[in-house]
């Protein structure tokens, strides 16, 4: 799947090695309300936005793979509620509820005692769901088809590593290029659990003690607090990766994004030359829809 900003592309290759494809023009929720353009909010919609798009992205991939003679279906409206709130559901009790619950037990039992006050309190939690997202990522990678499907992830990152060159849109000059990219999602999804660390530090020990409520309840409002904050949290990790791919020259920023892209190597493998050719002719499609020159150097 390639997606521009008024326009998405989803390319899949059949199981008779036919290559199939689906054009989008988008609608963004941004043209008609322009206040979610603003910074910061423009985020969090671009990625609840590209939550959707993506869960019908795989649908569409997944109806690809059947034989002609199977049963195809879309999923509906109410189909795609349940399973992107299943989605927002699983990771928000992965990484923000589970950590946060393990770090108030430390809390509790170490030789110093610390609370959700303390700035000990989120390094721990933070470091916790940085260990949950790599073991995660490093488990599902197990899987065969995990494996393809982060092979595909590299080579769309080839692919545009290729566009962003200059150079023509062949396998051979896509094979040239890196798996790892700066503004990548994975990138993303670590700065997002960086700027929680340094927000929740920040923001706790200004919160109520709640000293009459018992500890289930109060943690409960803590963790319901941190998932409200989760909007300015990614809309944030949303800008830095903007500012990161306009800047990646500057040393400081490259240190900057340097774990991404550690992180990245988990989360992309070298692709096949076919593999390659099914996200060039994404990106072929979702230019040619923005009205884009296939080579940016052509005017």
């Amino acid at each position: 799947m390639m997606k521009a900003p008024k326009s998405l592309a989803v390319v899949v290759r059949k199981p008779n090695g036919e290559i199939a494809f689906k054009e989008d023009l988008l609608h963004p929720w941004s043209d008609r309300w322009g206040f979610l353009k603003w910074p910061v909010l423009r985020g969090t919609l671009t990625l609840i936005e590209t939550l959707v798009q993506g869960i019908q992205a795989l649908n569409y991939s997944a109806n690809q793979a059947l034989a002609e003679e199977e049963e195809k279906k879309e999923l509906g409206s109410w189909s795609m509620f349940l399973t992107m709130s299943l989605a927002i559901l699983i990771g928000l009790g992965l990484f923000v509820a589970l950590p946060h619950a393990i770090s108030a037990y430390l809390g509790t039992i170490a030789p110093f005692r610390f609370g959700v006050e303390s700035v000990t309190f989120h390094i721990i939690d933070g470091l916790i769901k940085v260990f949950i997202f790599i073991a995660y990522i490093w488990i599902i990678s197990r899987f065969k088809e995990i494996r393809r499907i982060f092979q595909y992830h590299g080579a769309e990152h080839k692919s545009i590593f290729t566009y962003e060159s200059g150079e023509d849109l062949t396998v051979e000059n896509a094979k040239r290029h890196s798996t790892l990219h700066p503004r990548c999602g994975t990138s993303f999804i670590l700065l997002v659990l960086i700027i929680s660390i340094l927000l929740f530090s920040f923001l706790f020990p200004f919160l109520p003690k709640f000293a009459g409520l018992s500890v289930w309840v109060k943690n409960g409002f803590y963790v319901f607090f941190k998932i409200l904050l989760m909007i300015p949290i990614t809309g944030l990790a949303y800008e830095a990766i903007k500012y990161s791919g306009k800047k990646a020259h500057l040393p400081w920023v490259r240190v900057m994004i340097l774990p991404g892209l550690w992180i990245q190597h988990l989360t992309t493998q070298e692709p096949t030359e076919d593999q390659i050719e099914i996200a060039l002719q994404a990106l072929s499609r979702v230019l040619r829809l923005e009205g884009r020159p296939i080579n940016p150097q052509v005017v």
